[in-house]
Protein backbone atom coordinates (compact mmCIF):
# COMPACT_ATOMS: atom_id res chain seq x y z
CA UNK A 1 0.00 0.00 0.00
CA UNK A 2 1.70 2.70 -0.75
CA UNK A 3 1.15 6.28 1.12
CA UNK A 4 2.40 9.68 0.86
CA UNK A 5 2.33 12.43 3.27
CA UNK A 6 3.54 12.17 6.83
CA UNK A 7 5.36 9.24 7.97
CA UNK A 8 3.17 9.07 11.39
CA UNK A 9 -0.46 10.15 9.89
CA UNK A 10 0.19 6.99 7.18
CA UNK A 11 1.01 4.57 9.84
CA UNK A 12 -2.11 5.82 11.96
CA UNK A 13 -3.86 5.19 8.22
CA UNK A 14 -2.55 1.77 7.93
CA UNK A 15 -3.46 0.67 11.68
CA UNK A 16 -7.55 2.23 10.79
CA UNK A 17 -7.50 0.21 7.43
CA UNK A 18 -6.42 -3.01 9.62
CA UNK A 19 -3.57 -3.95 7.47
CA UNK A 20 -0.52 -4.87 9.39
CA UNK A 21 2.63 -3.21 7.12
CA UNK A 22 3.15 -0.66 4.89
CA UNK A 23 5.10 0.99 1.65
CA UNK A 24 5.68 5.01 1.88
CA UNK A 25 7.68 6.90 -1.09
CA UNK A 26 11.24 7.52 -0.31
CA UNK A 27 10.58 10.99 -1.63
CA UNK A 28 8.13 12.49 -4.26
CA UNK A 29 7.01 9.69 -6.42
CA UNK A 30 6.85 11.89 -9.12
CA UNK A 31 9.88 14.71 -8.49
CA UNK A 32 12.65 15.08 -6.49
CA UNK A 33 11.98 17.01 -3.42
CA UNK A 34 11.67 14.80 0.22
CA UNK A 35 10.37 15.18 3.13
CA UNK A 36 12.61 15.72 6.63
CA UNK A 37 11.47 13.93 9.42
CA UNK A 38 11.52 15.97 12.73
CA UNK A 39 12.28 13.86 15.86
CA UNK A 40 9.19 13.90 17.16
CA UNK A 41 7.32 12.55 14.32
CA UNK A 42 9.98 9.67 13.48
CA UNK A 43 9.34 8.85 17.25
CA UNK A 44 5.64 9.02 16.85
CA UNK A 45 5.93 6.27 14.09
CA UNK A 46 8.24 4.30 15.44
CA UNK A 47 5.79 4.08 18.59
CA UNK A 48 2.94 3.35 16.31
CA UNK A 49 4.69 0.72 14.51
CA UNK A 50 5.93 -1.07 17.58
CA UNK A 51 2.69 -1.35 19.44
CA UNK A 52 0.76 -2.51 16.22
CA UNK A 53 3.58 -5.19 15.78
CA UNK A 54 4.22 -4.04 12.23
CA UNK A 55 5.60 -6.14 9.70
CA UNK A 56 9.13 -5.21 7.40
CA UNK A 57 8.34 -2.06 5.89
CA UNK A 58 8.85 -1.06 2.79
CA UNK A 59 10.00 2.22 0.79
CA UNK A 60 9.64 3.03 -2.85
CA UNK A 61 12.00 5.08 -4.67
CA UNK A 62 10.32 7.93 -7.07
CA UNK A 63 9.60 7.07 -10.59
CA UNK A 64 11.78 9.50 -12.19
CA UNK A 65 14.82 7.97 -11.53
CA UNK A 66 16.32 6.34 -14.18
CA UNK A 67 19.88 4.27 -13.06
CA UNK A 68 19.50 2.20 -17.36
CA UNK A 69 19.95 6.42 -18.81
CA UNK A 70 22.78 7.15 -20.55
CA UNK A 71 21.77 10.78 -20.25
CA UNK A 72 24.04 12.25 -17.93
CA UNK A 73 21.95 14.51 -15.98
CA UNK A 74 18.93 11.80 -15.83
CA UNK A 75 21.78 9.17 -14.33
CA UNK A 76 23.66 11.89 -12.17
CA UNK A 77 20.01 12.61 -10.62
CA UNK A 78 19.53 8.79 -10.74
CA UNK A 79 22.94 8.18 -8.59
CA UNK A 80 22.27 10.86 -6.31
CA UNK A 81 18.41 9.39 -5.16
CA UNK A 82 19.09 6.15 -4.60
CA UNK A 83 21.91 6.80 -2.79
CA UNK A 84 20.48 9.51 -0.24
CA UNK A 85 17.30 7.35 0.02
CA UNK A 86 19.25 3.88 0.84
CA UNK A 87 21.04 6.53 3.78
CA UNK A 88 17.72 8.21 4.81
CA UNK A 89 15.65 4.92 4.52
CA UNK A 90 17.87 2.71 6.53
CA UNK A 91 18.37 5.58 9.15
CA UNK A 92 14.50 5.97 9.43
CA UNK A 93 14.37 1.92 10.41
CA UNK A 94 12.58 0.35 6.75
CA UNK A 95 13.91 -2.93 6.13
CA UNK A 96 13.52 -2.25 2.59
CA UNK A 97 13.81 -0.36 -0.48
CA UNK A 98 12.68 -1.41 -3.82
CA UNK A 99 13.06 0.87 -7.22
CA UNK A 100 12.72 0.41 -10.79
CA UNK A 101 15.44 -0.54 -12.51
CA UNK A 102 14.96 1.47 -15.07
CA UNK A 103 15.06 2.38 -19.02
CA UNK A 104 17.67 1.92 -21.70
CA UNK A 105 16.22 4.45 -23.96
CA UNK A 106 17.85 3.03 -26.94
CA UNK A 107 21.37 1.89 -25.34
CA UNK A 108 20.56 -1.78 -25.21
CA UNK A 109 19.52 -3.61 -22.24
CA UNK A 110 23.72 -4.79 -21.37
CA UNK A 111 24.44 -1.13 -21.48
CA UNK A 112 21.31 -0.55 -19.02
CA UNK A 113 22.42 -3.08 -16.83
CA UNK A 114 26.09 -1.81 -16.49
CA UNK A 115 24.77 1.28 -15.39
CA UNK A 116 22.20 0.15 -12.82
CA UNK A 117 25.45 -1.74 -11.25
CA UNK A 118 27.53 1.30 -11.22
CA UNK A 119 24.84 3.53 -9.67
CA UNK A 120 24.28 0.41 -6.37
CA UNK A 121 27.73 0.25 -6.20
CA UNK A 122 28.17 3.77 -5.81
CA UNK A 123 25.35 4.25 -3.31
CA UNK A 124 25.42 0.86 -1.34
CA UNK A 125 28.58 0.88 1.36
CA UNK A 126 27.56 -2.81 2.66
CA UNK A 127 27.31 -1.38 5.69
CA UNK A 128 23.61 -0.88 5.57
CA UNK A 129 20.58 -2.84 7.67
CA UNK A 130 17.98 -1.84 4.99
CA UNK A 131 18.09 -4.19 1.64
CA UNK A 132 17.49 -2.90 -1.97
CA UNK A 133 15.03 -4.63 -3.76
CA UNK A 134 14.77 -5.22 -8.13
CA UNK A 135 11.27 -4.89 -9.33
CA UNK A 136 10.05 -7.03 -11.14
CA UNK A 137 8.99 -5.44 -14.79
CA UNK A 138 6.16 -5.54 -17.03
CA UNK A 139 8.84 -5.02 -20.24
CA UNK A 140 7.02 -2.01 -21.69
CA UNK A 141 9.19 0.09 -24.50
CA UNK A 142 13.10 -0.08 -23.28
CA UNK A 143 11.98 -1.44 -19.71
CA UNK A 144 14.95 -3.37 -18.10
CA UNK A 145 13.89 -6.02 -15.71
CA UNK A 146 10.65 -7.73 -17.57
CA UNK A 147 13.00 -11.54 -17.15
CA UNK A 148 14.57 -13.06 -14.22
CA UNK A 149 17.53 -13.47 -15.80
CA UNK A 150 17.83 -9.19 -16.00
CA UNK A 151 17.28 -9.12 -11.96
CA UNK A 152 19.95 -11.91 -11.83
CA UNK A 153 22.38 -9.68 -13.55
CA UNK A 154 22.28 -6.84 -11.88
CA UNK A 155 22.33 -8.71 -8.66
CA UNK A 156 25.67 -10.88 -9.87
CA UNK A 157 27.38 -7.41 -10.94
CA UNK A 158 26.74 -6.03 -7.91
CA UNK A 159 30.03 -5.29 -5.55
CA UNK A 160 27.44 -6.16 -2.36
CA UNK A 161 24.99 -8.75 -3.93
CA UNK A 162 23.99 -9.65 -0.11
CA UNK A 163 22.32 -6.26 0.44
CA UNK A 164 20.11 -7.33 -2.85
CA UNK A 165 16.63 -8.56 -3.02
CA UNK A 166 13.70 -8.94 -5.11
CA UNK A 167 10.07 -7.47 -5.14
CA UNK A 168 7.85 -9.54 -7.45
CA UNK A 169 4.96 -7.21 -8.61
CA UNK A 170 2.22 -9.80 -9.68
CA UNK A 171 0.58 -7.44 -12.53
CA UNK A 172 4.22 -6.99 -13.59
CA UNK A 173 5.37 -10.00 -14.19
CA UNK A 174 1.93 -11.56 -15.67
CA UNK A 175 2.16 -8.38 -18.11
CA UNK A 176 6.00 -9.81 -18.74
CA UNK A 177 4.81 -13.31 -19.41
CA UNK A 178 4.96 -15.17 -16.57
CA UNK A 179 1.81 -17.19 -16.30
CA UNK A 180 0.73 -17.07 -12.23
CA UNK A 181 -2.77 -17.82 -13.10
CA UNK A 182 -2.26 -20.95 -15.18
CA UNK A 183 0.85 -22.18 -14.00
CA UNK A 184 2.07 -20.13 -10.80
CA UNK A 185 4.11 -23.37 -9.19
CA UNK A 186 6.31 -23.30 -12.86
CA UNK A 187 6.93 -19.72 -12.40
CA UNK A 188 8.20 -19.89 -8.41
CA UNK A 189 10.40 -22.63 -9.98
CA UNK A 190 11.68 -20.67 -12.99
CA UNK A 191 12.61 -18.07 -10.04
CA UNK A 192 13.88 -20.19 -8.10
CA UNK A 193 16.22 -21.63 -11.02
CA UNK A 194 17.33 -18.18 -11.94
CA UNK A 195 17.46 -16.06 -8.59
CA UNK A 196 16.63 -18.61 -5.96
CA UNK A 197 13.22 -18.05 -3.61
CA UNK A 198 15.33 -16.82 -0.93
CA UNK A 199 16.39 -13.62 -2.79
CA UNK A 200 12.14 -12.71 -2.85
CA UNK A 201 11.39 -10.24 0.03
CA UNK A 202 8.51 -8.64 -0.76
CA UNK A 203 5.21 -8.73 -3.07
CA UNK A 204 3.53 -5.77 -5.09
CA UNK A 205 0.02 -7.86 -4.84
CA UNK A 206 -1.97 -5.78 -7.88
CA UNK A 207 -4.55 -7.41 -10.30
CA UNK A 208 -3.86 -6.38 -14.13
CA UNK A 209 -5.83 -4.12 -16.54
CA UNK A 210 -3.85 -5.63 -19.54
CA UNK A 211 -4.06 -9.20 -20.32
CA UNK A 212 -1.47 -11.81 -20.05
CA UNK A 213 2.23 -10.81 -22.16
CA UNK A 214 1.13 -7.64 -23.04
CA UNK A 215 4.16 -5.68 -21.97
CA UNK A 216 1.82 -3.18 -20.37
CA UNK A 217 1.85 -1.61 -16.69
CA UNK A 218 -1.66 -1.18 -15.65
CA UNK A 219 -2.92 -2.13 -12.09
CA UNK A 220 -6.38 -3.11 -11.07
CA UNK A 221 -8.31 -3.35 -7.76
CA UNK A 222 -7.93 -7.20 -6.87
CA UNK A 223 -10.64 -9.31 -8.53
CA UNK A 224 -11.35 -6.63 -11.12
CA UNK A 225 -8.30 -7.11 -13.78
CA UNK A 226 -7.26 -9.91 -16.36
CA UNK A 227 -4.95 -12.11 -13.10
CA UNK A 228 -8.66 -12.24 -11.27
CA UNK A 229 -9.21 -12.89 -7.67
CA UNK A 230 -9.34 -16.37 -7.35
CA UNK A 231 -5.43 -16.57 -8.71
CA UNK A 232 -4.19 -13.75 -6.84
CA UNK A 233 -5.67 -15.18 -3.33
CA UNK A 234 -3.50 -18.55 -4.86
CA UNK A 235 -0.55 -16.50 -5.06
CA UNK A 236 -1.42 -14.94 -0.87
CA UNK A 237 -2.09 -18.39 0.35
CA UNK A 238 0.75 -20.59 -1.83
CA UNK A 239 3.14 -22.06 0.87
CA UNK A 240 6.12 -20.29 -0.84
CA UNK A 241 5.03 -16.93 -0.50
CA UNK A 242 2.47 -16.53 2.45
CA UNK A 243 4.73 -15.33 4.77
CA UNK A 244 6.12 -12.86 2.69
CA UNK A 245 4.92 -9.11 3.45
CA UNK A 246 2.25 -8.12 0.81
CA UNK A 247 1.65 -4.40 -0.27
CA UNK A 248 -1.03 -3.16 -2.03
CA UNK A 249 -0.76 -0.88 -5.10
CA UNK A 250 -4.20 -1.07 -6.30
CA UNK A 251 -5.91 2.73 -7.54
CA UNK A 252 -7.73 3.35 -4.62
CA UNK A 253 -7.86 5.46 -1.96
CA UNK A 254 -7.62 4.83 1.97
CA UNK A 255 -10.97 3.92 2.26
CA UNK A 256 -10.78 1.81 -0.73
CA UNK A 257 -8.26 0.37 0.62
CA UNK A 258 -10.05 -0.82 3.76
CA UNK A 259 -12.49 -2.13 1.74
CA UNK A 260 -10.35 -4.18 -0.83
CA UNK A 261 -8.38 -5.73 2.74
CA UNK A 262 -11.37 -6.92 4.22
CA UNK A 263 -12.01 -8.25 1.12
CA UNK A 264 -9.04 -10.29 0.74
CA UNK A 265 -9.39 -11.59 3.96
CA UNK A 266 -12.76 -12.85 3.98
CA UNK A 267 -11.46 -14.66 0.33
CA UNK A 268 -8.72 -15.94 2.33
CA UNK A 269 -10.58 -17.32 5.11
CA UNK A 270 -13.51 -18.66 2.33
CA UNK A 271 -10.65 -20.94 0.68
CA UNK A 272 -9.23 -22.40 3.99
Amino acid sequence: MSIAGGIAKAAENVVSMKANTMQIFSRNPRGSGYKTYSRQETDAFLKIRSANQFGPLLAHAPYTMNLASEKEEVYTFACMVIREDIARMDALGMEMLVFHPGSHTGIGTEKGIENIIAGLNQAITGQEQITVLLETMSGKGTEIGASFEELKAIRDGVKHPERIGICLDTCHVFAAGYDIVHDLDGVLEEFDRVLGLELLRAIHFNDSMMPFASHKDRHATIGDGMIGSDALIRIIQHPMLKELPFYLETPLDDVGHKQEIQNIREKIGEIR
